[in-house]
Order: C-alpha cells, then structure tokens, then sequence
C-alpha cells in the first residue's frame, strides 16, 4: 500500500505539472515576441530624433497597462470557470493510462533558444552622425549587458533542466518496473472488487489530477465507508487572496505613472463565494463521474479553509460549505446551465453566509468521526481502546445513552415502549417556540446499512404521531434510496458517524463503534438496490 501511494502520488504530481508546463510555454512565447519587438524598436530608434525617449516611454507603459490588465481579466476568468473546465476536462483517471508513465515536454523557452541571440546581435546598423554614434554607443553597452545576461539565464536553464531530466529518468524507470511487476492490474483487480484501501487511492488520484488556478491549495482528506458506499472529503479551499483586489490598471500621463483601481469588496466577496460553491459542485462530480467501478452512492463535501484567526493569530479551520449527495440526486443536474449557488441551495447544502469572513457552518458529518485509519492528522488509533464500543453496551445502558444525548441537546425526552430492533424508541419535545415541537426518535443498534423500510416506518410513525419531525439514529449508515425517501421531509438520518460526533459534542463521550465477530442485527432489512 505504501508504495503503491507513492507512485500514485508521483504520477498525480507529474500530471499536475504538464499544465503549468505548457502554460508557462505559451508565456514565455509571448515574452519572446515582445522582446522581439523591443529589439526592432531598438533598431529604429538608432536613427531617432532626440526625443524619441519621451515618445516611446508612454506608449510602452501604455502597452504594459494593457498586458496587467489582461491578466487580471485572465485571473477572474479562471475563477468564474472552475466548474465549466472541470465538465470539458474529460476523464481525469482511467488504468490503461496508469501504465504509463507521465512525461513533461522539454521545456525550453524560445527565449533561451542560442538561434535568437545571433538574430539581435547581427542587426544592420544604419550610419551614424556624431550625435547618433553616441546613441549607438548606449545601444552596444545595452546590447552587451543583454548578452551576458542572456548566457546567465541560459547557463541556469540548462542546469535546472540536467537535474529535472535526471530525477524524471529516475522516477520513470520506477513507474516501468511497478508496470512490469503488474502493480497497475492488481490495484484495477483490487479496485474493481472494492477493497477499501484500492478504492480510497483511486479516488485520491481523481482528486490530485483535478487541475485548478494556480494558488489553490488543493489539500484534502478522504475516507470510504463501504457500509453506507459513501465517500467523505474534507477539502481545503483557497483563502480569498485568490481573487484580486485590484479591478483594473490605467496610465496617468501626467506623472508617467501607472495607477490601480481598487476591486469593490462586494465583488470580491461574490467571486470568492462563487469560487467556493464550484469546488463544492467540482468535487462531487468529479468523484461520481470517475466511479468506474460503481461503489460510491453518496459523497459528502467538507471544504475547510486552512488560516488564521486574525484575532487570537491562532491556526482555525472553519468549514465554508458542507453538502451530501447521493448520485441520483446529483445526476438529475445540468451542470451546464446551473448557478452554483443556487445549486448548493437545491442540495439542501450548508453554506457560510459570509465566506470572506470565515463564517462556518456545522460539518454535514465531521470527517474525523468517519474512519481514523484515514485521518493522518490525529492520533486516533492510540485512544481506541479508551473509547467504550457502542455495540459492547447492554440495551438499557444504550437506551440510557441515546437519551442522554438529546437531552443534552435540549429536547424534553422520554421512553414509549422497548424496541424490537435492539434499539430505543421514545417521543421528545422541542421547547423552542415555532420552531419547536413533538419529535419522535428511533434508534439501531446495526452492523448492515439501515434499509429504507425504517425509514418509511419512521415516516408513518411520525404522520400517525402528529409529530413535527423524525429522527433516526443508527451505528451503522444509509443507503441511496434512504436519503432520497427522507428528502424534502421533516426526517433527518444520524448514521454512526454523526452520533459520535454528536456524543461527542453534547456529552463529552469520545466513543467507538466496532461490532463483535459474531453480531446479528437484530431486524435483518432487505439489502439496499446496487445502481
């Protein structure tokens, strides 16, 4: 597994970089031909009067407003499209192109190419009068410091290009033997047949392929939880330094200047919204759309934002959008057509309603209670066994905790009847004016994913109840068809990773949940429908 993560990674991060690669190709094309404009404007202004500085000089500030300004408009751009260039990028990820090894193009800049040098260096000069000699003059000691930088820079260049010519030699001569060895089909077989572990290296790969802006960070975490085929992300989003603060650039002719217009900090704080919801919306798709192998149902989104808190200097990591999803619901979308944020609102998504200051919203699910053998930044495993196990507590001891629990959330509990399924049925109140009300709560003790027949029971009891709102509560999870019956109704499903968190949260209880060899759930639902 360690080893086939980081050839994985390798390859990711050298897909990564063809884009950057080739873009800075196109940049640094576009440079050359300035330069080479700069080159035959030298060669006119040989034979210039002597203003000519004063006339130049303007027009070339006003040429460089003009390139600052297209870049500018470049940045917003890329911002506004990072959906669309996800739905025209195609398939990130697919195992015929895992055995082979990625590539980067040389890159050498035209600029650097020997070819142009001589092309600067053997202009024809026009004669010169005694004033234009002088000229002449200036221009040899510019061309002379222009030559020695230029073989500086190349000098660099080819030095740079040895050690990234070596160190790809390397790596891919590594790739070759991991394809040789067949790793590359015994991660497909691996894959296909849904190990865990195959799985959660395919979906990463989707995700470190994903190309964006340049400054994103583009960290994540990710998890699968096969009982409920549910993948869980947490995904660091860019601060709002990514959009620019400055609207545009303009010339002043009066001091020779350029001057800069500030951006209104409400489109700022728009485009940094509208860049948080297509992640959000780019994530998902990118997962459901790259699910060869069928095993993701449902995919729940966490992006954080990784900073500071320009109060206490200390390190936060606020959640900005949080939504879960199951693949039925998400197929039904014209990503095409769709404004993202009004998308999020039709997937019933959290959303900070001020993202440019780090307002948070509650997690759908905390990913740090979805599986601690993929949470690399706790200690999770060393406090396992100091957490009590769910499904080792007797009946009475569990129905005692469930209650607990949302008493402490401030509703006014109390015990119906026994359960049949091993869990705990009770009717609660809401004492909140308006919002308030009778709740009636269900709880399983279960192994296997809760089948949606609970669910439309739920439901029943709820309508038969006069009840205001549902709540089950599982140790296990939920599948497609339960989310997408509890959609739009007053039911909200608590599966075994949420009822940590919340324990967790209102009781101080850091528990586990890890059902025994031989455990039986007590009701046996009928399987959930594959899709």
């Amino acid at each position: 597994m360690a080893r086939r993560s980081s050839l994985f990674s390798w390859y990711a991060r050298m897909q990564r970089e063809l884009a950057p690669a080739q873009a800075a190709r196109v940049r640094a094309e576009a440079d050359a031909q300035r330069e080479a404009e700069h080159a035959h404007a030298a060669y006119l202004r040989a034979g210039a009067p002597a203003d000519w500085p004063k006339r130049t000089v303007p027009a070339n500030r006003v040429t460089d407003v003009a390139v600052m300004n297209a870049d500018l408009e470049a940045v917003v751009k890329a911002l506004e499209g990072i959906l669309a260039a996800a739905l025209k990028a195609g398939v990130l990820v697919s195992f015929s192109s895992l055995k082979k090894p990625a590539s980067l193009p040389v890159w050498r800049p035209p600029e650097l190419e020997p070819a142009q040098l001589p092309r600067l260096l053997e202009l024809d000069m026009p004669t010169h009068s005694t004033y234009l000699s002088r000229l002449s003059e200036k221009y040899e000691q510019a061309e002379a410091a222009r030559r020695a930088k230029y073989e500086q820079v190349l000098s660099e260049h080819r030095v740079r290009e040895e050690q990234r010519s070596g160190a790809l030699a390397g790596t891919r001569a590594e790739w070759q033997a991991a394809v040789n060895a067949g790793e590359i089909d015994t991660f497909e077989a691996d894959y296909r047949r849904g190990d865990l572990d195959a799985i959660v290296s395919y979906c990463s790969l989707v995700l470190e392929l994903s190309r964006y802006p340049d400054g994103f960070p583009q960290g994540y975490k990710l998890a699968y939880v096969p009982e409920s085929r549910q993948a869980v992300v947490e995904y660091e989003l860019p601060t709002a330094e990514v959009v620019p603060t400055v609207k545009a650039y303009r010339y002043v002719k009066a001091s020779g200047t350029i001057a800069e217009s500030a951006r209104p900090q409400s489109q700022i704080k728009a485009l940094y919204a509208l860049t948080v919801a297509q992640i959000a919306i780019r994530t998902l798709y990118e997962l459901f759309r790259s699910d060869h192998g069928g095993h993701i149902e449902t995919v729940v989104f966490n992006g954080v934002v990784d900073t500071y808190d320009p109060g206490s200097g200390r390190r936060i990591r606020p959640c900005l959008v949080t939504v879960r999803t199951t693949r039925e619901s998400f197929s039904e979308l014209d990503l095409s057509r769709i404004e993202p944020l009004a998308c999020l609102k039709y997937l019933s998504a959290g959303v900070s309603k001020s993202p440019t200051e780090l307002l948070p919203v509650r997690p759908v699910l905390e990913f740090s209670m979805v599986d601690p053998r993929f949470v690399a930044e706790t200690d999770a495993l060393s406090q396992l066994d100091q957490r009590p196990n769910l499904m080792d507590l007797s009946f009475l001891e569990f129905e005692a905790l469930i209650q607990n629990l949302f008493i402490k959330m401030g509703l006014e509990a109390r015990q119906t009847r026994p359960s049949r399924d091993g869990g705990v049925d009770c009717v609660a109140w809401d004492p909140r004016p308006i919002f308030g009300g009778k709740v009636v709560i269900q709880a399983k003790r279960y192994k296997n994913t809760v089948g949606v027949s609970s669910v439309r029971d739920l439901f029943g009891t709820l309508q038969n109840e006069g009840a205001s709102k549902g709540i089950l509560v599982t140790t296990s999870g939920y599948g497609q068809a339960s989310f997408d019956f509890a959609k739009n109704k007053p039911i909200e499903l608590i599966d075994g990773s949420n009822l940590l968190y919340l324990l967790a949260e209102h009781t101080g209880i850091e528990a586990k949940i890890v059902p025994p060899d031989d455990w039986k759930d007590p009701v046996a639902d009928a399987p959930e429908p594959h899709t």
